[in-house]
């Protein structure tokens, strides 16, 4: 983990802060599929993935812890709000409890992130529609995300725009 005496350099803090939100989609899916809690996941992820090492040629980014518990969190106790404002966004017929698990963890990390933060919306998308990419390099995922992101953003924070 990061010295917190060394200062962080801007490069190195926006690295961390995406590893943050790419670490939030997946603990958010791996806690819709396993039995574990938020803090159970949230200890696991920095015991585990935050800077570990995968092997002797990789390691693991380290990641923006605060960002990652808030965005974890907010998730969590935000998710009915964030889960409806995700279903005015998509078509009628098909509610956020019919897509994909990994764009449901995608869009309730994101949109955890555009009710408890200031960060500026378009970044926002901007962040999780490449994090689609990452999950889905050949599809049209990531196109689907851009547009359900920009209307979610618009309904949580009109004031961007």
């Amino acid at each position: 983990m990061t010295d917190p005496a060394q200062p962080i350099s801007g490069n190195k803090k926006r690295l961390m802060r995406s590893a943050a939100r790419l670490y939030a989609v997946q603990a958010l899916f791996q806690m819709e599929h396993s039995d574990h809690d938020a803090d159970s996941v949230y200890a696991e992820f920095l015991d585990h993935r935050f800077g570990a090492e995968l092997d002797e040629e990789s390691d693991m980014v380290e990641g923006d812890v605060d960002l990652f518990r808030t965005l974890l969190d907010k998730a969590v106790d935000e998710q009915r709000t964030i889960d409806r404002m995700t279903d005015r966004a998509l078509v009628a017929k098909w509610p956020i409890d019919r897509i994909d698990p990994t764009l449901r963890a995608l869009f309730r990390a994101a949109g955890a992130e555009l009710v408890a933060t200031d960060a500026p919306p378009r970044v926002v998308i901007s962040e999780f529609v490449d994090i689609a990419r990452s999950f889905y390099p050949e599809g049209r995922e990531p196109k689907f995300v851009n547009a359900v992101l920009d209307h979610m953003a618009r309904e949580a924070r009109p004031e961007a725009f």
